[in-house]
């Protein structure tokens, strides 16, 4: 008896893509006044791209791709992750695991294909409302960019 399994096409991120959607995302911020740095990473967490908008905080860098790796991490918008980290929460504790290196507010987004994440991408340095619409930006333009047409 033999074991057959099926093969799946999943998306990964390219630079190319990554850089598009770092662009996309300061091109959010600098449209609601914001100054901010974006990071994409890949599927194991990995930088990809990144881009630091001149004047923006000193803590975006690490905060971006931080919460570009959480949402990898985790699966899960890190603005979701909030309420569940804290006190009395499914995962409280969350934020002081993984070295420090799980962000729990807004900002970062876990990009999909299929049922697999395949890539992150992390926005600090504004409010953060204001972090989670520059991701979302990207998000949305990830979201085009791979989107499969429907079959004949």
């Amino acid at each position: 008896m033999r074991s057959i399994l099926a093969c799946q096409s999943v998306l990964v991120i390219t630079l190319a893509l990554a850089a598009r959607m770092t662009a996309a995302a300061l091109a959010e911020a600098a449209a609601v006044g914001a100054k901010v740095s974006a990071a994409v990473v890949d599927a194991g967490g990995h930088l990809v791209h990144f881009q630091r908008m001149d004047g923006a905080e000193i803590a975006g860098p690490t905060l971006a791709v931080d919460k570009a790796y959480t949402a990898v991490a985790h699966r899960i918008d890190t603005a979701e992750l909030g309420p569940l980290a804290a006190p009395g929460g499914e995962l409280a504790g969350l934020a002081a695991n993984g070295g420090g290196r799980y962000v729990v507010f807004g900002g970062g987004l876990p990009l999909w294909s299929e049922d697999r994440v395949v890539a992150g991408i992390g926005v600090s340095g504004g409010t953060v409302a204001q972090d989670v619409r520059c991701a979302r930006a990207a998000l949305s333009l990830w979201e085009t960019t791979t989107a499969v047409p429907p079959a004949d």
